[in-house]
């Protein structure tokens, strides 16, 4: 008969906690999202966050929401799901499963679905109504690709650094 601890963390806790541990990275002053992509085993693929890319400053290119093109993050920014992507240093995703603390766009579905990523457990669906996510959804659903909502258990966590 065992003793051990009962209060330690689901999976998916630990993965969208992870998630959202990587989103604390970025310099974006409005919206910070964070990925975890893991194996079908639980192991950690790799990690993303929303940001410029590499060589391109946080300071030299703009943050703003509205203006100009040019003028915004928009066309700048990679977005978390993508830099997950990208920064996998392994063989194939397939198979693998994305956490996220929003639910990806439809340039991210794309990114997802041709790297073999089979699920994703988002956070947050705050732009459920856009054309990008219904998009999204609608080319995830073609593709196969089981999404769910993570399911908060309330529980904090606090981590002292």
């Amino acid at each position: 008969m065992s003793d051990k601890r009962q209060d330690y963390i689901s999976w998916d806790e630990y993965f969208m906690g992870v998630a959202k541990l990587a989103a604390l990275r970025s310099k974006d002053p409005n919206s910070q999202v964070g990925s975890c992509i893991v194996s079908q085993d639980n192991k950690i693929l790799s990690i993303g966050y929303n940001g410029f890319p590499r060589g391109c400053s946080d300071d030299d290119f703009p943050w703003q929401r509205v203006g100009e093109p040019l003028d915004t993050k928009y066309i700048y920014v990679t977005h978390s799901e993508l830099n997950a992507i990208l920064n996998y240093r392994g063989g194939s995703l397939e198979g693998s499963k994305l956490y996220v603390s929003l639910f990806p766009c439809n340039e991210c579905a794309k990114a997802i679905i041709q790297s073999g990523i089979r699920e994703i457990i988002y956070d947050n669906d705050k732009y459920a109504g856009e054309a990008s996510v219904i998009a999204s959804k609608r080319m995830l659903d073609s593709a196969g690709v089981h999404y769910r909502r993570y399911l908060p258990t309330g529980r904090e966590l606090t981590i002292t650094v």
